[in-house]
């Protein structure tokens, strides 16, 4: 079973330590306490409630295409940059805590409208995905 700190629970959820400890107390994660009392938060636990969390945050009406493409990972979020030059640009999103960064032509961006403040999805079909594992 993965267990971890109430900090690294609260940093991977975007939210307090207060809020994670008011969760605990809820009933909504589980948690034990360790040999020197500090409270652990139980891993899946965790992930089921990130997971629910998740879907009541659907963007899907700010994604035109969801549900209509192969490609399972789609990030939706802010267009916070756009350098162009004749022929390609680098587009970046923040999508929630994370920074996306497409390099795609300049027509595309155009004919897509993106621009600072604009909302865009970030569509990704990878044949190679890497995963790490934490250390701690």
């Amino acid at each position: 079973m993965s267990q971890m700190r109430v900090s690294a629970a609260a940093s991977l959820m975007g939210v307090s330590d207060d809020t994670i400890r008011r969760w605990v107390d809820r009933g909504q994660i589980e948690a034990t306490t360790d040999d020197a009392g500090r409270v652990m938060v139980d891993g899946a636990s965790l992930a089921a409630l990130a997971k629910e969390n998740a879907e009541k945050q659907r963007l899907d009406a700010l994604d035109g295409g969801a549900g209509r493409r192969s490609a399972r990972n789609h990030l939706t979020g802010l267009v916070t940059n756009v350098v162009s030059d004749r022929v390609m640009s680098q587009v970046e999103l923040q999508c929630g805590p994370f920074r996306v960064v497409s390099l795609i032509s300049t027509e595309a961006v155009e004919e897509l409208g993106l621009e600072v403040g604009s909302v865009a999805t970030a569509v990704i079909k990878a044949t190679n995905v890497t995963v790490e594992g934490s250390s701690g």
